[in-house]
């Protein structure tokens, strides 16, 4: 079960960080490292929690009920 909830978190958080360092560009060039640390964390956390994991939950179950009925 751990595995699986890694793997999930894992899906989220990786294209979510890309995106994220992707639309600061440059302009996180000038932000010291912890200040770009707590931005990234501060917008990324409750995204992943709240959203991010629970749509891939959502995704899945769909995945598993089309399967099922098969």
């Amino acid at each position: 079960m751990k595995l699986i909830a890694s793997l999930k978190i894992w899906i989220v958080i990786y294209p979510s960080i890309t995106l994220f360092l992707y639309l600061l560009g440059k302009s996180s060039l000038v932000l010291p490292l912890y200040q770009k640390t707590l931005l990234l964390t501060l917008t990324l956390v409750p995204w992943v929690v709240f959203i991010g994991v629970p749509f891939v939950d959502f995704i899945i179950r769909l995945l598993s009920t089309k399967i099922d009925k098969k």
